[in-house]
């Protein structure tokens, strides 16, 4: 969820319409006057939610490769610039691209900076669903996030990961399906489970799901 904690760190979404704090979405306009963003901080969570992401098993990674790997799961453009992060716990590296047509997450990274003055790093949401695996008590994990018209989700078992992908649903009912579909395919039961939305959540979307979840969370 993100916020502000009382440690000095701060956690900030952002997407192609806006950017997320203190569960709610800002429009890109309010980023410059945002009192929040003009100070330093000991931790910086910056995620841009692209979809341009894939998982690879890190004995299957090679670096020089990172933008063949990624090309083969989604579209990629002639200029789109290709990173990775490494992912130990799962044994696995995350390529990602963050040129989705934005410039706000670039703006943030420069100025919220680190109690030492260097930049904050921009990492894909999906890096942070990954990482926030270990905050779901349940032993079914299940998290996700939402905005513009792209549904990134996560599920585990244990310390086992399921599934890691990010799904085009233009409204929240299709991004729903997406969900109640890989559970299904993964014979989870969602009666007994609970999931944790990053990203905010409107009210009529998390009755919604209280319908069919034992619990909903926002993290």
């Amino acid at each position: 969820m993100a916020g502000i904690s009382a440690t000095g760190r701060i956690s900030i979404q952002v997407s192609l319409s806006g950017y997320s704090l203190f569960s709610r979405w800002h429009s890109p306009d309010k980023a410059f006057t945002a009192p929040e963003f003009q100070r330093r901080y000991d931790s910086v969570e910056l995620s841009l939610l692209t979809p341009k992401v894939a998982l690879v098993p890190d004995r299957f990674f090679d670096p020089a490769k990172c933008r063949e790997a990624l090309s083969e799961v989604v579209d990629l453009e002639d200029g789109d610039r290709v990173s990775h992060v490494a992912l130990p716990e799962f044994s696995a590296v995350l390529v990602y691209s963050l040129d989705i047509g934005e410039s706000l997450s670039a703006m943030l990274s420069r100025t919220v900076l680190l109690s030492d003055g260097s930049p904050s790093r921009v990492l894909p949401e999906m890096y942070w669903l990954l990482d926030s695996i270990k905050l779901c008590r349940d032993y079914n994990k299940i998290l996700a996030s939402y905005r513009d018209g792209w549904l990134h989700l996560v599920i585990a078992q244990g310390r086992n990961l399921l599934l890691a992908n990010v799904f085009r649903a233009p409204d929240f009912t299709t991004a729903e399906y997406f969900i109640f579909l890989a559970l299904k395919k993964l014979q989870m039961n969602p009666e007994v489970s609970t999931v944790c939305f990053r990203t905010p959540l409107e009210a009529d979307e998390e009755m919604s799901l209280y319908r069919y979840f034992k619990s909903v969370e926002q993290i």
